[in-house]
């Protein structure tokens, strides 16, 4: 089934219209062939400076990765902008008649200016999420950027000093993160590492 956004366009103005210009709200397209236009619909983008058309956010590329009985939506976590900005998000998934996930409707409200008066405002800008606010990349390099870093803190040693089995552990964090779904991100991936395609591939199937 195709992901029909006009339904959820009205929804998506509508929560953008009660909260303002510091809340964006974002329609992604999941059944869309190519995953770098999976953004179909922005309201506020100046909030993340991001507008239809740009490159898929990690939410995206985890969920390709998933088992649609295995998704739930994420409610009132926080991310953070390019230039430092303090979000607090939602992510909710848009499903079928079966219960197959067509489309993801997030919401980006900016607090950065709330958290000054935090003490006055805490019951509306409390999260129960203690990670760090994960960056929202504004396109699809920027993505791939963010979940090379992430595999190589996984692994907790700069790259040259990574053996074998660290640069396996790093490329199974990105196979399972949906890296790979991005175009040419083996290219990027294999320069980083200073291995070939062909090892590469190979970890890959270590990994799995």
């Amino acid at each position: 089934m195709l992901f029909n956004k006009s339904i959820y366009i009205p929804i998506a103005d509508g929560i953008a219209r009660q909260f303002g210009e510091n809340c964006e709200v974002v329609l992604y397209d999941l059944t869309c062939k190519d995953i770098e236009q999976s953004m179909v619909y922005v309201v506020n983008g100046h909030v993340t400076h991001r507008q239809a058309g740009d490159g898929p956010s990690h939410i995206v590329l985890e969920t390709l990765r998933k088992k649609p009985s295995n998704l739930k939506d994420h409610l009132g976590y926080l991310t953070q902008t390019s230039d430092g900005r303090i979000l607090k998000s939602s992510t909710i998934y848009l499903r079928d008649d079966t219960g197959q996930p067509v489309g993801i409707l997030a919401i980006n409200y900016d607090i950065t200016g709330l958290t000054m008066a935090e003490s006055a405002l805490k019951s509306l800008i409390k999260s129960d999420d203690a990670h760090e606010p994960e960056r929202i990349p504004q396109n699809v390099n920027d993505l791939l950027d963010d979940l090379i870093a992430q595999s190589v803190k996984l692994v907790g040693k700069p790259v040259a000093l990574m053996n074998k089995e660290d640069k396996v552990k790093a490329i199974r964090f990105l196979n399972e993160s949906g890296a790979f779904l991005v175009t040419k991100s083996g290219d990027k991936i294999s320069r980083y590492f200073g291995i070939s395609k062909y090892t590469l591939y190979s970890y890959i199937d270590i990994s799995k």
